[in-house]
């Protein structure tokens, strides 16, 4: 097995960013590396491998992001710290914590500055995270003999004509299962470009259902207008 100092050369000479021990040297075990861009690559993996007993990330699919649990989720994540502005007094936040999350394989940012706690502000940090990452990240599907996936018939209305029994009641926007069901919907209407009616047919809905669906959430509607104004399509009012 390569030695710490061997691979940090090694990563000098082909031109690698190295991560940075918590310490600020190598150690042989116990290092805490800062999250860092190149983290999920084998290179880095190996470098981290050599100062960690924890097991190395796994590489994801986009349709995957929301499945990871929150763990999973802060590891392709980089954070940061900072005071939030706001009104001077005792209540005035002398801390930073305020949080921001930068997905690192899209790109997406996330923040919560309104709680003195920073564990809560990671908290809302992350949820705001995924939220951004159903509506922003899109995967294509294919339209041959296609089935909706279970997220997508939970939140479609009773009437939908592919909708089983089994699914329950229909799961509403502010329900945290809304997001994958969200995300798929909004994956499905890319893939037909945009068309609200093609996109009802196979789920078994009405144009004027589907449409009702979609504007009983801000978040989506605007998702969907950005899809179709972006086919030269105009947008659900």
């Amino acid at each position: 097995m390569a030695s710490a100092n061997m691979l940090w050369n090694s990563a000098k000479i082909l031109g690698f960013p190295v991560p940075l021990a918590s310490n600020g040297r190598w150690a042989r075990f116990g290092c805490t590396f800062r999250h860092h861009p190149f983290e999920g690559s084998f290179f880095f993996n190996l470098l981290r491998s050599n100062c960690s007993s924890s097991t190395a990330n796994s590489v994801w699919n986009d349709k995957e992001y929301l499945a990871l649990s929150d763990e999973e989720l802060m590891r392709q994540c980089e954070m940061d710290t900072f005071k939030a502005s706001g009104p001077g007094g005792q209540h005035r936040n002398k801390r930073e914590s305020a949080v921001r999350l930068k997905h690192i394989p899209t790109g997406i940012t996330a923040q919560a500055v309104e709680d003195r706690s920073q564990h809560k502000n990671r908290a809302s940090a992350l949820a705001r995270l995924r939220a951004l990452l159903a509506l922003k990240v899109r995967n294509l599907v294919d339209l041959e003999d296609y089935s909706p996936p279970p997220e997508l018939l939970q939140i479609l209305p009773l009437k939908s004509t592919i909708r089983p029994p089994e699914c329950g009641p229909q799961i509403g926007p502010n329900n945290s299962k809304f997001l994958p069901g969200m995300q798929a919907l909004l994956d499905l209407i890319s893939t037909v470009d945009g068309s609200v009616a093609d996109t009802a047919k196979l789920l078994g809905l009405t144009t004027g259902a589907l449409s009702r669906l979609i504007l009983s959430d801000d978040a989506l509607r605007m998702a969907v207008n950005d899809i179709r104004m972006s086919k030269g399509m105009k947008p659900l009012k």
